[in-house]
């Protein structure tokens, strides 16, 4: 889940990290009445995408009359696809130096990392490959945690005066936030030291795992809200994970590791997958209802059916799909691959039932599935 950048800071506020004073607003009115509050400001469009001060989305004020123009040219915009509802009013800042920080899951180390660079309110991956002896990496034992000792050690060298206390604290605040909050990626750009010494948070990017949302209750209410497509919703509704993509080859397999194989060989044959859809685990049963979802698409033009059981049987899922065949009655082309548990009965049936010959192979069935959708 991704959180915008008042919902980011409100998290840190939380933990106890100083941020700038600012107010959530959803009208020129409401942007006009907080600058009154306020004194100087900068009106920032939330939506869960950088690039928004390249977009036009970030706008300084001086006066309580331009955070309104300021406002009413920022909402209703687009930014990376997100249309803008709100702003953030919040005070100007008084900036000394910039810098970037940010913690993040790191699939190559398998473990956190911390990064810091003296050179912030820039697009890190163009200092990363511009000028690499700037930022410094560390990666974290979470065993161990990160402490002042390691911030100390990552900042050491660089020349931040009586700057590195503040900084080297913040780092350890944020590497807190990251851990309790199960985020794969906390970004603070810019991370501010202010004229009377402060070190404060200027922009907050944070996302946390989808999975961990159960146990993050407590935030959880203040993340974007992904618009969902109505196929996507009626998934929901039925407890199935349903993702629509844009291709016109449906995809119905059993278990998230076997569906995205199948998507991934679906492209490889030079076609592309409609949608992810996952049957695994208790939802085996729902054979019928997932078919349904599937072919509600208009885009689908043939349809694979990849099952491989373990505990799973085939058989009770091969009857769903074709008790569902027999309802819907569609016209699609369908190409059936089975194996594992029940797999002879499956076969069986989707013969003796439908008059589909299953194939033997994966590929073969898939790549037959891509073909007819031409």
């Amino acid at each position: 889940m991704n959180f915008e950048e008042h919902a980011g800071k409100s998290v840190l506020a939380r933990a106890g990290v100083s941020v700038p004073q600012g107010r959530l607003c959803a009208s020129a009115q409401e942007a006009e009445a907080a600058a009154r509050a306020i004194g100087r400001v900068v009106v920032k469009a939330q939506v869960p995408t950088g690039k928004r001060g390249k977009s036009g989305g970030v706008k300084l004020a001086a006066t309580p009359q331009e955070a309104a123009a300021s406002a009413q040219a920022i909402l209703g915009m687009e930014i990376g696809g997100f249309p803008v509802a709100r702003v953030l009013v919040e005070e100007q800042a008084a900036i000394a130096r910039e810098f970037y920080a940010a913690v993040l899951n790191d699939p190559a180390s398998r473990s956190p990392l911390v990064l810091f660079s003296t050179e912030g309110g820039m697009d890190i991956e163009e200092v990363a490959a511009t000028r690499p002896e700037s930022l410094r990496r560390m990666a974290v034992d979470i065993r161990k945690g990160f402490g002042p000792a390691d911030a100390r050690r990552l900042l050491l060298g660089l020349d931040l005066g009586e700057a590195a206390v503040p900084v080297a604290a913040m780092l350890v605040d944020l590497y807190r936030v990251y851990r309790q909050h199960d985020a794969e990626l906390l970004e603070i750009n810019p991370l501010a030291l202010l004229a009377d010494g402060r070190v404060v948070p200027l922009d907050c990017k944070l996302t946390v795992d989808d999975a961990a949302l159960y146990r993050q209750t407590d935030i959880a209410e203040l993340g974007a809200k992904e618009p969902l497509s109505a196929l996507e919703e009626r998934g929901r509704a039925l407890d199935l994970k349903y993702i629509e993509l844009e291709g016109n080859v449906g995809v119905l397999a059993n278990g998230a590791g076997l569906t995205m194989t199948t998507m991934d060989v679906v492209s490889h044959a030079g076609g592309r997958p409609s949608n992810f859809l996952e049957i695994g685990g208790e939802a085996y049963t729902k054979g019928t209802e997932a078919l349904d979802l599937v072919l509600s698409n208009p885009g689908v033009k043939s349809l694979v059916v990849n099952f491989c059981g373990a505990f799973a049987r085939t058989d009770v899922m091969a009857g769903g799909v074709i008790q569902a065949w027999k309802t819907l009655n569609p016209t699609v082309p369908v190409f059936f691959s089975i194996h594992g548990t029940g797999e002879d009965e499956a076969v069986r049936m989707v013969r003796e039932e439908l008059g589909i010959e299953p194939y033997d192979r994966m590929e073969d069935a898939i790549s037959a599935a891509v073909e007819a959708a031409r």
